[in-house]
């Protein structure tokens, strides 16, 4: 007996019983259909997340903290661990220029950039906000490869120059009525035609405006107001989120000079300050930006700088934690789905008990007229290998349509899929439907070739 008549037989057999036939593809279909959509749901998460830290910062990026206590804390195998800094006297270790310099000597760093933030308060009109600036050095800002909406990015370390991120403009309201504008609806300030003045005294603008006094009890005179220009808009709507969607970015340099004019003899917000509370000549830094040549050198660069005294986090360690908890979601959901095909699998195997008892005499006929023990066996095993393929096929189709419309449900809630069949685990899926059914129907093909012939033929 050749493959063809085999396929042939095995197909015009599940024909004859047609309806005991759709209903056993039935099962298969539901546990194909459970298991992918189970499946999809913890690989569209995990994918989900990936993208949210593609967004930010990457997963080549590492962020560096001043480390005020002496102690690095940080997190090893989702355990905290404190290690003391290189300072035996466990002094504040801060990030300066020369620091900056240190951490830009380290193997596989590719940028080391400072980064100065502060918060400020934004006039134009009516309209009031709050800004969040952070200034990085030239090189950083160019690698942040930022989409432009309009401008460019700062082109000078001398004149202070904002670049907004897309999201900049929800933070503004109406300073007359005290009121943000009507949901949908956004201030209507103009960054790129408009000059904006800015305050960088957000502590003595308050104290003015609430009718504050200083130690003598003298009322806090407002502070100056400086008309600083804008030089670019990151592209994006005002709900679309970022690493710097909500930043104002700008040249650390040309930030350092504006704050030195800005607080002359006073102390800059967030520096730290000596014990008689006058601050230090030099201008420390927030936090430093570096961007490692390769993935695979992060932690290894985030050690040596965590031996500097620093604090030093990266994404690729949120990665490590986000897919080993997908990775558990991904067998918790693939084993519930599992068991719908395990059911599958036991209606496989009584169809094909049930087909050998029906044709005991066809089974007979075959064997005294010498066909071969294995193409009896096969002819079995292809049947319910039918049964698992059309079963696969038809489960995989539903599996999408399932997909379909909860991604649709939950648009609102995801900001991608969250239920996501990539190509591969449809090919998975329809191998395994295949060999289940085949394995279930394993042991009644041996079964009907164990059957004596004689006993077969008398059988009615």
């Amino acid at each position: 007996m050749n493959y063809i008549d085999l396929l042939r037989m095995s197909l015009s057999s599940l024909w004859r019983r047609k309806l005991r036939t759709v209903l056993t593809v039935l099962g298969v279909v539901v546990g194909t259909a459970s298991i992918v959509v189970m499946i999809s749901l913890g690989l569209g998460l995990n994918k989900t997340n990936m993208e949210q830290i593609e967004q930010y910062g990457g997963l080549t990026t590492i962020s560096v903290y001043p480390n005020e206590s002496g102690y690095v804390m940080y997190s090893s195998g989702g355990v905290m661990v404190e290690s003391s800094s290189s300072s035996e006297s466990n002094e504040p270790v801060r990030i300066d220029d020369a620091m900056i310099e240190t951490i830009a000597q380290i193997e596989h760093v590719e940028i080391a950039s400072p980064v100065l933030s502060l918060s400020a308060i934004a006039k134009q009109g009516v309209w009031e906000g709050d800004l969040y600036i952070r200034g990085m050095s030239q090189e950083a800002l160019e690698k942040l490869n930022l989409e432009m909406a309009e401008g460019t990015l700062p082109t000078s370390d001398e004149e202070l120059q904002l670049l907004f991120g897309n999201t900049v403009i929800t933070n503004f309201y109406n300073a007359k009525t005290g009121q943000y504008p009507y949901w949908g609806e956004l201030a209507d300030v103009d960054f790129m035609n408009d000059p904006l003045f800015v305050i960088f005294d957000t502590e003595a603008y308050y104290n003015n405006k609430w009718g504050g006094t200083d130690e003598n009890g003298t009322p806090v005179p407002a502070p100056k107001k400086y008309v600083v220009p804008s030089c670019g808009l990151i592209a994006g709507g005002p709900d679309e989120y970022g690493e710097n969607s909500n930043y104002v970015l700008c040249n650390v340099d040309a930030l350092k000079a504006q704050l030195t004019r800005a607080f002359k003899g006073k102390a800059i917000p967030g520096q730290p300050t000596n014990s008689a509370g006058k601050p230090y000549k030099e201008i420390y830094y927030n936090e430093a930006y570096i961007r490692v040549d390769d993935m695979d050198h992060v932690g290894e660069v985030q050690e040596q700088i965590r031996a500097l005294g620093l604090q030093a986090n990266s994404n690729v360690e949120w990665m490590n934690q986000v897919q080993e908890q997908s990775r558990s979601i991904q067998a918790a959901l693939g084993g519930i789905g599992a068991v719908s095909l395990f059911v599958a699998a036991i209606g496989i195997a009584n169809t094909m008990m049930m087909s050998i008892y029906e044709r005991t005499k066809e089974i007979g006929v075959m064997k005294v007229l010498g066909c071969d023990l294995s193409a009896i066996r096969n002819m079995f095993l292809a049947e319910a290998g039918f049964i698992g393929l059309i079963g696969g096929v038809v489960g995989l189709i539903l599996s999408y349509g399932i997909s379909a419309i909860i991604n649709f449900v939950l648009k609102e809630s995801y900001y991608s899929n969250i239920s996501y069949i990539p190509f591969y685990l449809s090919l998975v899926a329809l191998i395994f439907a295949v060999l289940i059914g085949m394995l279930a129907g394993l042991f009644p093909a041996l079964r009907a070739m164990r059957l004596s012939p004689l006993a077969a033929i008398r059988n009615e």
